[in-house]
């Protein structure tokens, strides 16, 4: 009689799940490469010399030293559920060293509007933000919506939060909006996206949250990664913007893989 081989259950769910987090990998490095291409051509590299930046590439890949075989690395260096200072039952604040959330006021509409007068920055969120100052302030103050004000040093200077919020399933889209002029590249944003994720994860009680952007932009794949966010799709010519149809990528954050990085 032929005999079997009886497989380990338990192995062989783990190397599924490490299947999956590769193909996850997989997909954000095509991404990643897609949108790396497009901005080159964009500078005006031509086609055949893309093949010398890779070379180039290669050379700096092999002068460093000291590579994390682990891809992006997590803001863990940074951010940790201690460094969260949490007064929601008291003030209904989050602060994460020098800037904190609370929520939105309605007083507030007209300053965030202002922000997003540009229509650059208006149409760079999927979907946008209404055009008129009634519609934004309907939108934001929406049952299905949670926004906040962030504050640096307990100035307003920008808006961080959720809409399309689904208590049934457990799951919202996240926007944000450092609009105060000089304020970008302080990492207010970043202190900000962990502030409001530990308020949607540990008092929303949510267990998914996801981003959509626009095209295939490097940097914000990069940034949304490092909070552990994964690539969950692309939709494809999803939007109609100034002419050209554009994708839409989605990335999505777990709960429990939040916790898992940030609890120590």
């Amino acid at each position: 009689m032929e005999e079997r081989a009886i497989g380990n259950p338990a192995l062989e769910e783990g190397a599924e799940e490490r299947d999956v987090v590769q193909e996850q990998r997989d997909q954000m490095l095509k991404l990643v490469t897609k949108g790396f291409y497009s901005e080159l051509t964009n500078f005006g590299v031509e086609p055949k010399e893309v093949l010398k930046v890779a070379s180039h590439l290669l050379d700096n890949i092999m002068g460093k030293k000291d590579l994390s075989e682990n891809g992006i690395p997590y803001y863990n260096n940074l951010f940790d559920l201690q460094t969260v200072r949490d007064d929601w039952s008291g003030s209904q604040t989050i602060g994460v060293q020098e800037v904190s959330i609370a929520p939105l006021e309605p007083e507030t509409v007209p300053q965030v509007f202002g922000w997003l007068d540009d229509p650059v920055v208006r149409n760079s969120f999927v979907p946008p933000f209404p055009e008129s100052e009634q519609g934004l302030g309907g939108h934001l103050f929406s049952p299905s919506s949670c926004f906040f004000q962030i504050l640096y040093e307990g100035t307003p200077v920008g808006i961080v939060g959720g809409e399309e919020r689904d208590d049934s399933t457990g799951k919202l889209a996240m926007k944000k909006l450092v609009g105060v002029e000089g304020m970008q590249g302080k990492g207010i944003g970043k202190r900000a996206t962990f502030g409001f994720l530990y308020y949607a994860f540990l008092i929303l009680g949510m267990n998914k949250v996801y981003i959509h952007s626009r095209d295939i932009n490097i940097r914000n794949i990069n940034l949304n990664s490092r909070f552990g966010f994964e690539v969950e799709g692309i939709f494809y010519e999803d939007l109609f913007v100034d002419g050209e149809h554009r994708d839409v990528v989605r990335m999505a954050l777990l709960k429990r893989t939040w916790l898992e990085v940030f609890s120590s």
